[in-house]
């Protein structure tokens, strides 16, 4: 849609603003869910120290297991506008057999592929960096966990602090697109995201940087107190930074690079090539950490499919 509702040079912002308010979403229903709702077996507590407002068993997690009907009760709330308010554009002719006739304009478009070698690359590479980042969000967490024996108000005040960053930076990298182009800063802010990383994954219980010695958490310490902590926080700060604009910027970069009578297909195979091999990294996370006995060594595998993309992605030709 985002072509029809403004001009080309704006996409960019428009991209970016769209999908900071999604985080910004996120991050509304995250602080209420963590601060009213889900509570921590050993204390009964939520984020906020209060009692959950829905009295569930948090031995068992049942108020974890609350987010997935309230997640779907959100996303009802707050598509209405899109339908009310969003204009549309025509639809165009009407024809008897609407699926079929799709399906066969899909296997067409499939076909064809190879005349948009531009837009084929940049599938590919999108594929494969997508995997990346999101096994970096998905594991991120579960590594924090496992170090500094993180429980419900820590991950929870993490989500929160990460996702403001992720708002703050596909706003920025919004503008920044149509500036300096999607592609400029897709490629930029994937090598701060792989850096970010990196920096990440230098740190265990009682080292930074892989090698610098630190004091390990105290248990029963204040949040985010040691040293170890604050570095892998502030590394993961910068992750959510660079996840705004490369996730904003993608979808700006495929409005620009494809046809317009063929802008919904190949938003179609964005959307397809998004999800087809996403259990890869996953996947290879959990095999490569089951051979090696290391968490570390397994979510470092992510970074492959990281920098796969990044080189697939200097070969498509933007303007």
């Amino acid at each position: 849609m985002m072509s029809s509702l403004v001009p080309e040079k704006k996409l960019g912002t428009l991209s970016g603003i769209g999908w900071a308010a999604g985080y910004l979403g996120g991050l509304a229903s995250l602080a209420l869910m963590a601060g009213f709702v889900v509570a921590e077996p050993s204390s009964g507590k939520t984020l906020l120290g209060l009692d959950p407002l829905v009295p569930l068993n948090a031995a068992t997690r049942q108020g974890d297991r609350l987010v997935g009907p309230l997640s779907a009760l959100w996303y009802v709330v707050f598509v209405i506008p899109l339908f009310l308010f969003t204009p549309d554009r025509p639809s165009g002719p009407t024809t008897p057999t609407p699926i079929s006739a799709g399906l066969a304009l899909l296997a067409k478009t499939a076909r064809e592929l190879r005349r948009y070698k531009t837009i084929a690359f940049f599938l590919i590479a999108r594929m494969l960096y997508a995997d990346g980042l999101g096994a970096i969000f998905a594991f991120g967490g579960i590594y924090a966990a496992t170090v500094f024996g993180w429980g419900v108000a820590e991950l929870g005040l993490f989500g929160i602090i990460l996702t403001l960053a992720a708002t703050i930076g596909a706003s920025l990298g919004g503008v920044l697109d149509d500036r300096a182009g999607s592609k400029t800063v897709i490629v930029f802010t994937l090598l701060f995201f792989i850096a970010a990383s990196i920096g990440v994954l230098s740190v265990d219980r009682d080292h930074i940087l892989f090698v610098l010695p630190v004091e390990a958490r105290l248990p029963g310490s204040a949040l985010f107190a040691s040293t170890g902590e604050q570095v892998y926080l502030a590394f993961a700060i910068l992750i959510g930074l660079a996840a705004g604009p490369i996730q904003a910027s993608s979808r700006t970069l495929l409005a620009r690079l494809s046809p317009p009578d063929k802008m919904t297909e190949f938003f179609g195979f964005f959307s397809f090539s998004g999800k087809i091999t996403a259990f890869a990294a996953p996947l290879a996370i959990g095999v490569v950490t089951a051979a090696t006995g290391s968490q570390r060594l397994g979510i470092a595998t992510s970074l492959v499919f990281l920098v796969a993309g990044l080189l697939l992605l200097l070969r498509v030709r933007a303007k």
